[in-house]
């Protein structure tokens, strides 16, 4: 079934994140640098991984992957959203918005990319010795096709119902075209479409978050049992950075989307969508290169090679 035939609306005006004209122009210039920082962060650590033959390992295959998808998860909601910032008016077309809801499939696969890349840490830690043939370039591959083709049909499904509705409101109370405030526009019933989001949310969000406990508790024990201080203080250190990133994304996820329709809030869910959507692709490149002697090793190398030749 076509939307035309159904959606009386052409377009949407968003609500964005602030109705306070006086602080368009400061959040503009807010999350202009935060996007300038994810961009450069992110391609910087494509980048750096492609280049650095010391980093062709499953480890920093996976940390690739989720710099990519962090660079394009970004784009598709803070580029439309800095436009805003400067019209009085956020308006926003129904293909534009469909195609944004589309989008979130980069989202999705995040979660399914972070629980890969935990995954990879236990075989790393709990296993060493059969790491290589474990994480061999094969399933590597294949994990990683099968986490874009968990994004696809996820957000395919969600789109696919929601083209079924009736959206005859066109006020988004939000900065861009999610699942939830897209629900509040429709006339028609919504029932399936929540369970679906409670279905795939569930599948997407909490599958992963148990993924990543168990292996985080099966290395934190692992961990334990080294004697050497040194060896425990160099294990906790590789995989604090990956926690961190995990918290702050799950945690604001599942805010967004596993919270009871009534006890939720809109304006608390637009804050936790800022972390998920804005904040954790723009600090991702920071947490993995910051507390990563083997990424400042890379860049050192390649910034020595610029200066000799």
């Amino acid at each position: 079934m076509g939307p035309g035939n159904h959606s009386t609306v052409t377009a949407f005006i968003l609500a964005g994140l602030s109705n306070q004209p006086s602080l368009q122009v400061l959040l503009f210039v807010l999350f202009l640098q935060i996007y300038i920082f994810t961009v450069v962060g992110n391609a910087g650590m494509m980048t750096l991984i492609g280049v650095s033959a010391h980093l062709h390992t499953p480890m920093y295959y996976f940390l690739s992957n989720l710099s990519f998808i962090d660079l394009c998860h970004s784009t598709t909601i803070t580029s439309k959203m800095l436009v805003n910032f400067l019209k009085e008016k956020n308006v926003i077309s129904y293909p534009e918005c469909m195609a944004q809801l589309y989008f979130s499939f980069f989202a999705i696969a995040e979660c399914h990319m972070l629980a890969a890349m935990a995954y990879d840490r236990y075989v790393a830690i709990c296993n060493p010795l059969l790491y290589n043939v474990v994480m061999s370039h094969h399933l590597c591959f294949w994990l990683t096709v099968g986490i874009y083709a968990m994004g696809i049909m996820g957000s395919s499904i969600h789109m696919g119902f929601m083209l079924r509705l009736v959206l005859c409101k066109t006020n988004i109370n939000h900065y861009f075209c999610d699942l939830f405030p897209l629900l509040e526009l429709s006339c028609s019933s919504i029932y399936i479409n929540e369970l679906l989001i409670l279905f795939l949310s569930a599948l997407n969000i909490l599958a992963p978050t148990l993924t990543v406990l168990t292996s985080y508790i099966f290395i934190i024990a692992s961990i334990l049992r080294i004697r050497s201080t040194e060896g425990r203080h160099k294990a906790f250190s590789t995989c604090s950075s990956h926690i961190s990133a995990v918290a702050v994304f799950f945690g604001s996820a599942t805010f967004v989307y596993l919270q009871p329709t009534s006890v939720s809030s809109m304006g608390q869910g637009k804050v936790s969508s800022v972390f998920y959507t804005a904040i954790v692709p723009m600090l991702n490149p920071l947490i993995y290169s910051l507390r990563n002697k083997d990424v400042k090793s890379a860049l050192k190398i390649i910034l020595d090679r610029r200066v000799h030749s």
